[in-house]
């Protein structure tokens, strides 16, 4: 009966097992079913679904129950089951350790939360600090070269790419240096090794690059060095005596060349992209159709705004290009005296006035300085005084070598004189004119404010807008200790790097007086004509000149 009895409870017990698992199993079939819909709807998080694949796996690595087993089964047995409830089927319980309420779940599950949340923190903070700390190490393993390793250098150059990223690190100190300086090292150390290094990556000499680094900021510096690496766009003037720039372009782009206007400061520019064949052999070049020339030259003729019937002074007039221009403005009325001290240089001139068809155009050979003796009286004075071309690096790269302080000197001497001359030249009663347009390629300041400033003290000139407003960069009335006349900010400067075109500089003088002021002290004057007149040592001596021209001007 005993062993009757005990099958069939086993046989009941088995049966409850089956029943307990078909029920487990529909159970996770629903719960999967659930599982599906939530993930479609997104209110299942992965957290949970974790858990619950964990749970998954438990279930299917469960034991089957055994005889050695019959009192622990029949507890399960004897266990309430409640259909909602899916961790009853995958947890054995025991009868001395409490259930997990679903309050305490979600407080786990909140705990979690902010853990992770945490963490998310941290690794922000952990990559924040990175970034510092790898900024401060650039900084600290930088060390800069000794003089016995920039001697070296000299002689055996480093490779570019190692000038190139040392360059950029010393830019990189110099422009932190004010909030973060270098307790070891001192400003003027960093800069030479700039300097230094800025000449061996662009081939520059010390003097050019070192006058470049006053006269720019850092970031700057680079653009102006980049800008003089590339060639400038090549532009043509449409020459508005046989043709008009619509019917140019459009015979241009018969024959293939890829052109467009020119900026909307100029009516008559085209910029050419891309020609088939050579610009200046085409059939409209040879018909005097046009004439090849950088857009910065319009500038100076377009500030001179010569009018139809006035008399003209191109003091150096090669090779023609500016001539050739105020004939056009002027329609080939009145008269241009196109000269040049260089006879050679004089044959372009010749050809592109007969080949643009101007007919109101005297060609001369004088030296410009002694030209007022020559002939003078005339409405309005073109100067575009020879200098250092340090504005048009990118045509000629032997600038970077051969220019030095000698040369400079030199040109701001020349340049003085020739200013003189032109002022001089000009006649202040003339109806509608009484105008002198000073240029230079060069940006230096010593052949530019230097130049303007001492002919305002030199001459009863003064300087009107050049009316190019809106277009250029104003002069300066400060440079380094130098301190110019106010009115040239009235003056223009234009770069490379921010107008894409040769760099220049244009100045216009308005002359109220044919009379020449003189001072006692008129002849030291003339003898320190090189030298920059508002240095500071003689800051006192040039105020006293000052007060005497203002005494001898009229009122």
């Amino acid at each position: 009966m005993k062993k009757k009895q005990a099958e069939i409870k086993q046989r009941k017990a088995s049966k409850k097992q089956a029943e307990a698992k078909e029920e487990s199993e529909e159970e996770m079939e629903t719960v999967s079913f659930m599982e599906e819909e939530a993930v479609v709807e997104g209110e299942v998080e992965e957290q949970s679904e974790e858990e619950e694949s964990e749970e998954e796996e438990e279930v299917e690595k469960m034991p089957l129950f055994t005889d050695a087993n019959e009192e622990m089964e029949s507890k399960i047995s004897l266990i309430p089951r409640d259909s909602d409830d899916e961790d009853d089927d995958d947890f054995e319980l025991p009868d001395d350790e409490p259930e997990l309420d679903d309050d305490d779940e979600d407080d786990d599950e909140s705990e979690e939360d902010s853990d992770e949340d945490a963490g998310e923190k941290t690794m922000e903070d952990d990559d924040a600090d990175d970034d510092v700390q790898i900024n401060v190490s650039e900084v600290d393993h930088f060390v800069l070269p000794s003089g016995q390793e920039i001697e070296l250098e000299k002689t055996q150059p480093p490779s570019l790419d190692i000038v190139k990223e040392r360059m950029e690190k010393v830019m990189w100190i110099l422009a932190q240096f004010s909030r973060n300086p270098d307790p070891t090292k001192k400003r003027k150390e960093y800069k030479a090794v700039l300097k230094h290094d800025l000449c061996t990556y662009y081939s520059y000499n010390e003097f050019l690059m070192g006058e470049f680094y006053e006269l720019f900021k850092l970031e700057e510096l680079r653009q102006f060095l980049d800008a003089n690496e590339t060639q400038r766009p090549m532009t043509i003037r449409t020459n508005t005596l046989k043709t008009k720039r619509r019917q140019l372009a459009q015979n241009l782009i018969a024959r293939g060349v890829n052109l467009d206007p020119l900026e909307k400061w100029s009516k008559v520019g085209l910029v050419v992209y891309d020609s088939p064949v050579a610009i200046g052999a085409t059939t409209e070049y040879l018909a005097g159709h046009y004439m090849l020339q950088g857009a910065s030259s319009f500038t100076p003729v377009m500030a001179l705004a010569p009018q139809p019937g006035e008399r003209i002074l191109d003091m150096c007039a090669a090779p023609g290009g500016k001539t050739t221009y105020i004939a056009q403005l002027m329609k080939n009325t009145g008269m241009i005296f196109a000269n040049d001290v260089n006879k050679k240089r004089l044959d372009a001139v010749k050809a592109n006035v007969h080949r643009l068809g101007v007919s109101n155009t005297v060609i001369s050979n004088y030296d410009a300085r002694s030209f007022p003796a020559v002939i003078g009286n005339f409405s309005r004075v073109l100067l575009d005084a020879p200098c250092s071309g340090t504005g048009v690096i990118s045509k000629d790269p032997s600038v970077k070598m051969n220019k030095d302080e000698t040369d400079l000197n030199r040109c701001s001497h020349l340049q003085k004189e020739l200013i003189l001359a032109a002022i001089d030249s000009c006649d202040a009663k003339s109806k509608n004119g009484g105008y002198i347009v000073y240029c230079t390629c060069s940006i230096m300041v010593e052949e530019n404010e230097d130049v303007v400033d001492y002919a305002l003290k030199k001459r009863n000139v003064k300087l009107v807008p050049t009316g190019l407003e809106g277009f250029g960069v104003d002069g300066f009335t400060k440079y380094r200790h130098h301190r110019f006349h106010p009115s040239l900010k009235l003056t223009k400067r234009y770069y490379p790097h921010i107008h894409n075109m040769d760099g220049f500089y244009v100045a216009k003088f308005k002359k109220f007086s044919n009379t020449i002021p003189v001072s006692k002290n008129s002849k030291v004057e003339e003898a320190d004509v090189e030298e920059f007149t508002t240095t500071a040592p003689k800051k006192r001596r040039r105020c006293e000149h000052l007060d005497t021209n203002a005494q001898a001007l009229p009122t």
